[in-house]
């Protein structure tokens, strides 16, 4: 599918991007993202794109945005509503928001995330932040996009509605007013059902404004025992190899061992039917590490100083399959500290925007 840069609706979120290339000293000159391609025209015709101002940090481009679902305000307006919105839950308890939640560093602070019944399921919450960037979505990689992703967590256990997605999104839609907001952006005409992919769309644009930067790495203002992380990072500890660029992740799938004596959840194996895949799990995003505990795809590690220490000892030699590229790197304990020193600098300095908690019902909220 070809893609096309975007640029961010100033007028509903102000949030500072990503910074710079993790195996770079110096940044380069901002990049200049062009205007969405022109959605082809459908009768009745959608609210037209906008083009909206949008300052992408040196070393960063934009994030891309499929053609077929091009950015508008009130495209992410209608998603950001969605997304803290309880009632596209099988059972009205769950929104998006509830396993991404502000306090919990945009994750939900559980080893394994909680689903639609109080269920719980089988692998943990990662942060929510910069997802945009990633060309492969779960921890397996089973989604290909924001909006396929989007229909998978609606569908089943995250949000549990169930394989009548249909029904689903004509009750939505007529809620609140969402049916004239659909209409709108999507071109419907009077009585044209709301789709599942019509909901999906909106969240994806709505989670595709979600960037994370300006941290005291990207503006490079580090010093102490974290610049001596970042430089262990990227250099002694090997870090970068997979940790990489602006989103600090490969996005490619690593076997580092963990869970593999269980044999139960074989992670991108599953999807790519190759065996040699087996127990690997797309790299993390390292933003707002420091807030995420506990780590890893079945949470198994509560803090971040063991979780750099299990990363760095190059973990169990006798399992087989391993990363090549994961070794013991020989670090002494005040080096381990330096680097959690690091990662402490990358917390996202932003929040997800609640909005409507006080007149809309459903919507979900932050606690306290």
């Amino acid at each position: 599918m070809r893609r096309s840069l975007f640029l961010v609706p100033a007028l509903l979120l102000a949030l500072p991007a990503c910074g710079k290339d993790a195996s770079k000293d110096s940044k380069g000159e901002a990049d200049k993202p062009a205007v969405a391609e022109a959605k082809p025209e459908t009768k009745p015709e959608a609210e037209p794109e906008e083009a909206f101002s949008f300052t992408v940090p040196k070393g960063l481009k934009a994030p891309e945005v499929p053609t077929d679902n091009p950015m508008s305000a009130a495209k992410v307006a209608l998603g950001h509503k969605l997304f803290f919105d309880k009632r596209l839950s099988g059972d009205g308890s769950r929104s998006c928001y509830s396993c991404h939640q502000n306090q919990l560093g945009n994750a939900d602070g559980r080893p394994l995330a909680l689903g639609a019944g109080d269920k719980e399921l089988t692998r943990n919450t990662p942060t929510i932040w910069n997802v945009a960037y990633h060309s492969a979505l779960y921890w397996d990689g089973r989604a290909p996009s924001l909006e396929k992703q989007m229909l998978g967590a609606w569908k089943g256990g995250n949000m549990g509605a169930g394989d009548d997605l249909a029904a689903k999104a004509k009750e939505i839609a007529a809620e609140d007013g969402y049916a004239a907001e659909f209409r709108s952006v999507f071109g419907l005409a009077e009585g044209d059902d709301v789709t599942p992919e019509h909901v999906a769309m909106a969240v994806s644009a709505y989670e595709r404004t979600l960037l994370c930067g300006d941290s005291p790495w990207d503006n490079n203002a580090l010093e102490g025992d974290a610049l001596a992380g970042w430089e262990l990072f990227r250099g002694k500890a090997a870090c970068a190899t997979c940790h990489e660029g602006p989103n600090l992740s490969d996005g490619k799938f690593h076997n580092v061992g963990i869970a593999v004596a269980d044999g139960g959840d074989i992670g991108h194996g599953k999807v790519s039917g190759d065996a040699a895949h087996n127990f690997t799990f797309r790299t993390p995003t390292l933003r707002n590490v420091s807030e995420t505990a506990p780590y890893f795809h079945d949470g198994s590690v509560k803090e971040l100083r063991d979780a750099v220490k299990l990363m760095a000892s190059g973990g169990d030699r006798k399992i087989e399959g391993l990363d090549e590229n994961f070794a013991d790197r020989g670090l002494s304990d005040a080096e381990i500290d330096q680097l959690v020193a690091f990662l402490g600098t990358l917390k996202c300095p932003n929040n997800l925007e609640v909005i409507g908690e006080q007149s809309v019902p459903g919507i979900d909220a932050p606690a306290g």
